[in-house]
């Protein structure tokens, strides 16, 4: 069964919804179990998606527009047509590698921000897709590293919270007009 949810990777001038920024409280809020998969969640992934390649990202998950569901669409390939996006719904880590990492990610909630980030190499996570199906998935690489960051999202944490380096984040921070104030570092 294709997907229900294809969109045409491109930049929209009115994008379906607004992208939330560092120090709003929709980002730092935990996003509930979507009971039920249906017309209008495939609609929040399509404006989801929509948003995403708006704002050139190959992430986003809900709370990052303000929606309280957890739900995240990835696409580590947004300049391939036929590559088709990722829809994770209910996603769950399930597994990861003893093995880690550092990785410089970024964050469309955290424009102009990159940051080292360490976090396992290989994840296994469950979810549902956009069609109600159960799904399980091993990623590596770039794909294991946005499942784990879009994941994040959907706990209220964001990557500068994960950051080591303090005094290199308060400074990246200060440069693109954040407040180091709204980050919550995990120990």
């Amino acid at each position: 069964m294709t997907s229900q949810v294809l969109v045409e990777k491109k930049k929209l001038e009115k994008p379906p919804f607004e992208i939330h920024y560092l120090g709003d409280r929709a980002l730092r809020t935990p996003a509930k179990r979507v009971s039920r998969i249906d017309d209008e969640i495939r609609k929040l992934v399509r404006e989801m998606l929509q948003t995403m390649y708006s704002a050139d990202g190959i992430g986003l998950a809900a709370p990052q527009v303000a929606v309280n569901k957890q739900v995240i669409v990835i696409d580590c390939e947004p300049d391939n047509a036929a590559n088709p996006p990722l829809v994770l719904i209910n996603p769950t880590i399930i597994k990861s590698s003893a093995e880690i990492s550092p990785f410089q990610e970024g964050c469309l909630s955290i424009p102009g921000v990159y940051m080292d980030v360490t976090r396992p190499d290989v994840v296994e996570v469950s979810f549902k897709d956009e069609n109600g199906r159960p799904r399980t998935l091993r990623a590596t690489e770039l794909l294991g590293r946005a499942i784990q960051h879009e994941l994040d999202h959907l706990n209220g944490v964001l990557f500068v919270d994960r950051v080591e380096n303090q005094l290199a984040l308060n400074e990246e921070l200060a440069k693109h007009k954040f407040s180091p104030k709204a980050v919550k570092p995990i120990k």
